[in-house]
Protein backbone atom coordinates (compact mmCIF):
# COMPACT_ATOMS: atom_id res chain seq x y z
CA UNK A 1 0.00 0.00 0.00
CA UNK A 2 1.31 3.44 -0.94
CA UNK A 3 0.76 6.62 1.06
CA UNK A 4 -1.78 7.74 -1.55
CA UNK A 5 -3.66 4.44 -1.30
CA UNK A 6 -3.66 4.68 2.48
CA UNK A 7 -5.06 8.20 2.30
CA UNK A 8 -7.80 7.04 -0.08
CA UNK A 9 -8.71 4.17 2.27
CA UNK A 10 -8.89 6.49 5.26
CA UNK A 11 -11.13 8.81 3.27
CA UNK A 12 -13.53 5.91 2.73
CA UNK A 13 -13.32 5.01 6.43
CA UNK A 14 -14.44 8.52 7.24
CA UNK A 15 -17.68 7.89 5.36
CA UNK A 16 -18.77 4.66 7.09
CA UNK A 17 -20.97 4.44 10.17
CA UNK A 18 -19.29 3.83 13.53
CA UNK A 19 -20.75 0.32 13.71
CA UNK A 20 -18.97 -0.66 10.49
CA UNK A 21 -15.68 1.11 11.18
CA UNK A 22 -12.73 -1.23 10.36
CA UNK A 23 -10.49 -0.40 13.32
CA UNK A 24 -7.40 -2.51 12.71
CA UNK A 25 -7.38 -2.05 8.95
CA UNK A 26 -7.71 1.71 9.42
CA UNK A 27 -4.92 1.67 12.03
CA UNK A 28 -2.69 -0.15 9.55
CA UNK A 29 -3.52 2.43 6.88
CA UNK A 30 -2.59 5.19 9.33
CA UNK A 31 0.77 3.55 9.99
CA UNK A 32 1.42 3.13 6.25
CA UNK A 33 0.42 6.74 5.65
CA UNK A 34 3.00 7.80 8.21
CA UNK A 35 5.74 5.61 6.75
CA UNK A 36 4.90 3.56 3.64
CA UNK A 37 8.28 1.81 3.39
CA UNK A 38 7.20 -1.16 5.52
CA UNK A 39 5.31 -4.44 5.28
CA UNK A 40 1.86 -4.06 6.85
CA UNK A 41 1.20 -7.80 6.43
CA UNK A 42 3.46 -8.52 9.41
CA UNK A 43 1.22 -6.51 11.72
CA UNK A 44 -1.92 -8.12 10.34
CA UNK A 45 -0.41 -11.56 10.90
CA UNK A 46 0.31 -10.72 14.55
CA UNK A 47 -3.20 -9.37 15.03
CA UNK A 48 -4.76 -12.47 13.50
CA UNK A 49 -2.53 -14.68 15.65
CA UNK A 50 -3.89 -12.88 18.69
CA UNK A 51 -7.45 -13.53 17.59
CA UNK A 52 -6.65 -17.22 17.13
CA UNK A 53 -5.02 -17.51 20.54
CA UNK A 54 -7.97 -15.75 22.15
CA UNK A 55 -10.44 -18.13 20.52
CA UNK A 56 -8.52 -21.09 21.95
CA UNK A 57 -8.33 -19.63 25.44
CA UNK A 58 -12.03 -18.81 25.51
CA UNK A 59 -12.72 -22.55 25.53
CA UNK A 60 -11.50 -22.82 29.12
CA UNK A 61 -10.99 -19.30 30.50
CA UNK A 62 -13.20 -16.34 31.36
CA UNK A 63 -13.34 -13.54 28.75
CA UNK A 64 -11.20 -11.12 30.75
CA UNK A 65 -8.57 -13.77 31.56
CA UNK A 66 -8.50 -15.11 28.02
CA UNK A 67 -8.08 -11.65 26.49
CA UNK A 68 -5.25 -10.67 28.84
CA UNK A 69 -3.41 -13.98 28.44
CA UNK A 70 -3.76 -14.04 24.64
CA UNK A 71 -2.50 -10.49 24.20
CA UNK A 72 0.08 -10.14 26.97
CA UNK A 73 1.04 -13.80 27.32
CA UNK A 74 0.85 -15.36 23.87
CA UNK A 75 1.57 -12.21 21.83
CA UNK A 76 3.85 -10.67 24.50
CA UNK A 77 2.29 -7.23 24.04
CA UNK A 78 3.18 -4.93 26.90
CA UNK A 79 3.50 -1.30 27.84
CA UNK A 80 6.83 0.38 27.17
CA UNK A 81 7.89 1.75 30.55
CA UNK A 82 11.51 2.49 29.66
CA UNK A 83 11.09 4.44 26.42
CA UNK A 84 7.45 5.54 26.67
CA UNK A 85 7.85 8.52 24.31
CA UNK A 86 9.47 6.53 21.50
CA UNK A 87 7.53 7.21 18.26
CA UNK A 88 7.27 3.50 17.49
CA UNK A 89 5.07 3.01 20.57
CA UNK A 90 2.18 4.65 18.73
CA UNK A 91 2.66 2.73 15.46
CA UNK A 92 0.86 -0.60 15.05
CA UNK A 93 3.33 -1.87 12.43
CA UNK A 94 6.38 -1.12 14.57
CA UNK A 95 4.63 -2.71 17.53
CA UNK A 96 4.36 -5.99 15.66
CA UNK A 97 8.15 -6.22 15.87
CA UNK A 98 8.79 -4.56 19.23
CA UNK A 99 5.71 -5.98 21.04
CA UNK A 100 5.66 -2.77 23.09
CA UNK A 101 3.54 0.36 22.93
CA UNK A 102 1.40 2.99 24.60
CA UNK A 103 -2.05 2.09 26.00
CA UNK A 104 -4.21 3.15 23.06
CA UNK A 105 -1.98 1.50 20.44
CA UNK A 106 -1.96 -1.74 22.44
CA UNK A 107 -5.72 -1.38 22.76
CA UNK A 108 -6.09 -1.56 18.98
CA UNK A 109 -4.70 -5.11 19.04
CA UNK A 110 -6.92 -6.07 21.99
CA UNK A 111 -10.02 -4.72 20.27
CA UNK A 112 -9.23 -6.47 17.00
CA UNK A 113 -8.97 -9.85 18.71
CA UNK A 114 -12.09 -9.21 20.77
CA UNK A 115 -14.11 -8.25 17.68
CA UNK A 116 -12.99 -11.41 15.87
CA UNK A 117 -14.14 -13.53 18.82
CA UNK A 118 -17.40 -11.60 19.28
CA UNK A 119 -16.55 -10.37 22.77
CA UNK A 120 -18.15 -7.16 23.98
CA UNK A 121 -15.06 -5.03 24.48
CA UNK A 122 -14.85 -1.27 23.96
CA UNK A 123 -12.34 1.46 24.34
CA UNK A 124 -12.70 3.79 27.30
CA UNK A 125 -11.59 7.38 26.72
CA UNK A 126 -10.22 7.66 30.24
CA UNK A 127 -8.31 10.90 30.94
CA UNK A 128 -4.56 10.46 30.68
CA UNK A 129 -4.60 6.69 30.23
CA UNK A 130 -6.59 4.66 27.70
CA UNK A 131 -8.47 1.67 29.11
CA UNK A 132 -10.75 -1.10 27.88
CA UNK A 133 -14.21 -2.11 29.03
CA UNK A 134 -15.22 -5.77 28.80
CA UNK A 135 -18.69 -7.09 29.53
CA UNK A 136 -18.78 -10.17 31.78
CA UNK A 137 -21.48 -12.15 33.57
CA UNK A 138 -20.68 -10.19 36.72
CA UNK A 139 -20.91 -6.86 34.92
CA UNK A 140 -18.44 -4.59 33.12
CA UNK A 141 -14.76 -4.65 34.05
CA UNK A 142 -12.00 -2.19 33.22
CA UNK A 143 -8.80 -3.63 31.72
CA UNK A 144 -5.46 -1.89 31.32
CA UNK A 145 -3.70 -2.98 28.10
CA UNK A 146 -0.54 -1.16 29.22
CA UNK A 147 -0.33 -3.40 32.32
CA UNK A 148 -0.75 -6.75 30.56
CA UNK A 149 -4.52 -6.47 30.42
CA UNK A 150 -5.02 -6.63 34.19
CA UNK A 151 -8.33 -5.68 35.76
CA UNK A 152 -8.49 -2.15 37.20
CA UNK A 153 -10.62 -2.09 40.34
CA UNK A 154 -13.30 0.60 40.79
CA UNK A 155 -11.40 2.15 43.68
CA UNK A 156 -8.30 2.49 41.51
CA UNK A 157 -10.35 3.99 38.69
CA UNK A 158 -11.58 6.67 41.07
CA UNK A 159 -8.05 7.36 42.32
CA UNK A 160 -6.77 7.71 38.77
CA UNK A 161 -9.66 10.02 37.90
CA UNK A 162 -8.90 12.26 40.87
CA UNK A 163 -5.20 12.39 39.95
CA UNK A 164 -6.14 13.42 36.41
CA UNK A 165 -8.01 16.43 37.75
CA UNK A 166 -11.62 15.24 37.66
CA UNK A 167 -13.87 16.44 40.45
CA UNK A 168 -14.83 14.00 43.24
CA UNK A 169 -18.45 13.79 42.10
CA UNK A 170 -17.33 12.67 38.63
CA UNK A 171 -14.50 10.45 39.92
CA UNK A 172 -17.03 8.43 41.90
CA UNK A 173 -19.26 7.75 38.90
CA UNK A 174 -18.20 4.45 37.37
CA UNK A 175 -20.85 4.81 34.66
CA UNK A 176 -19.00 7.93 33.47
CA UNK A 177 -15.48 6.64 34.01
CA UNK A 178 -16.20 3.44 32.07
CA UNK A 179 -18.37 4.89 29.33
CA UNK A 180 -17.56 3.04 26.08
CA UNK A 181 -16.28 4.97 23.09
CA UNK A 182 -16.39 4.10 19.39
CA UNK A 183 -13.58 2.37 17.52
CA UNK A 184 -13.28 5.51 15.37
CA UNK A 185 -12.66 7.56 18.53
CA UNK A 186 -9.99 5.07 19.62
CA UNK A 187 -8.05 5.56 16.40
CA UNK A 188 -8.49 9.33 16.52
CA UNK A 189 -7.10 9.33 20.06
CA UNK A 190 -4.07 7.46 18.76
CA UNK A 191 -3.56 10.07 16.03
CA UNK A 192 -3.94 12.84 18.61
CA UNK A 193 -1.17 11.20 20.59
CA UNK A 194 1.08 11.06 17.54
CA UNK A 195 0.36 14.71 16.77
CA UNK A 196 1.20 15.82 20.31
CA UNK A 197 4.50 13.93 20.28
CA UNK A 198 5.46 15.22 16.83
CA UNK A 199 4.52 18.77 17.76
CA UNK A 200 6.64 18.61 20.92
CA UNK A 201 9.58 17.37 18.83
CA UNK A 202 8.87 20.00 16.15
CA UNK A 203 8.57 17.19 13.62
CA UNK A 204 6.11 19.21 11.58
CA UNK A 205 5.76 16.83 8.59
CA UNK A 206 4.73 13.99 10.91
CA UNK A 207 2.45 16.32 12.84
CA UNK A 208 0.76 17.36 9.60
CA UNK A 209 0.24 13.75 8.50
CA UNK A 210 -1.34 12.75 11.82
CA UNK A 211 -3.64 15.78 11.83
CA UNK A 212 -4.66 15.08 8.24
CA UNK A 213 -5.53 11.49 9.17
CA UNK A 214 -7.82 12.76 11.92
CA UNK A 215 -9.49 15.04 9.39
CA UNK A 216 -10.07 12.11 7.04
CA UNK A 217 -11.37 9.79 9.78
CA UNK A 218 -13.85 12.38 11.07
CA UNK A 219 -14.60 14.67 8.12
CA UNK A 220 -17.22 16.74 9.99
CA UNK A 221 -14.77 17.93 12.65
CA UNK A 222 -13.06 21.26 12.01
CA UNK A 223 -10.42 20.86 14.74
CA UNK A 224 -7.99 18.60 12.85
CA UNK A 225 -7.72 21.24 10.14
CA UNK A 226 -6.55 23.78 12.71
CA UNK A 227 -3.76 21.35 13.62
CA UNK A 228 -2.97 20.79 9.93
CA UNK A 229 -2.64 24.54 9.59
CA UNK A 230 -0.34 24.78 12.61
CA UNK A 231 1.88 21.99 11.28
CA UNK A 232 2.08 23.56 7.84
CA UNK A 233 2.93 26.92 9.36
CA UNK A 234 5.70 25.18 11.30
CA UNK A 235 7.14 24.04 7.98
CA UNK A 236 6.82 27.49 6.44
CA UNK A 237 4.08 26.30 4.07
CA UNK A 238 1.91 29.35 4.66
CA UNK A 239 -0.30 28.97 1.60
CA UNK A 240 -1.13 25.41 2.64
CA UNK A 241 -1.80 26.56 6.20
CA UNK A 242 -4.16 29.19 4.85
CA UNK A 243 -6.00 26.54 2.86
CA UNK A 244 -6.39 24.34 5.96
CA UNK A 245 -7.76 27.25 7.98
CA UNK A 246 -10.26 27.90 5.24
CA UNK A 247 -11.41 24.28 5.48
CA UNK A 248 -11.85 24.67 9.24
CA UNK A 249 -14.04 27.72 8.67
CA UNK A 250 -16.19 25.87 6.17
CA UNK A 251 -16.81 23.00 8.58
CA UNK A 252 -17.59 25.01 11.71
CA UNK A 253 -18.59 28.63 12.04
CA UNK A 254 -17.55 28.46 15.68
CA UNK A 255 -13.97 28.25 14.51
CA UNK A 256 -14.36 31.30 12.31
CA UNK A 257 -13.01 33.93 14.69
CA UNK A 258 -9.87 32.04 15.66
CA UNK A 259 -9.28 30.82 12.12
CA UNK A 260 -9.82 34.30 10.68
CA UNK A 261 -7.26 35.78 13.06
CA UNK A 262 -4.75 33.08 12.13
CA UNK A 263 -5.44 33.56 8.44
CA UNK A 264 -4.88 37.31 8.68
CA UNK A 265 -1.63 36.71 10.55
CA UNK A 266 -0.42 34.38 7.81
CA UNK A 267 -1.57 36.70 5.03
CA UNK A 268 0.65 39.39 6.51
CA UNK A 269 3.57 36.95 6.46
CA UNK A 270 2.81 36.07 2.83
CA UNK A 271 2.80 39.72 1.66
Amino acid sequence: MTREEAEAFLTECGKVADAAFPLFEAALACAVHDNPDRDADVAMAVANEGAGQLAERLRTESPEEALAEAMAGDLRLQGDLMTFDHPDNADVIAMAERRKGIPVALGVYYLHAARRCELEVWGVDFPGHFLLRIETREGPLALDPFSEGRVVLPSELSRRALRSGLTPDVAGRLDLLMAPTSDRSVLIRLQNNIFARAQAAKDWPRAERSALRRALLNPDDHRPWLDVAAAREGQGALAGALQALGQAQILDGGATIAARAARERMRLRLN
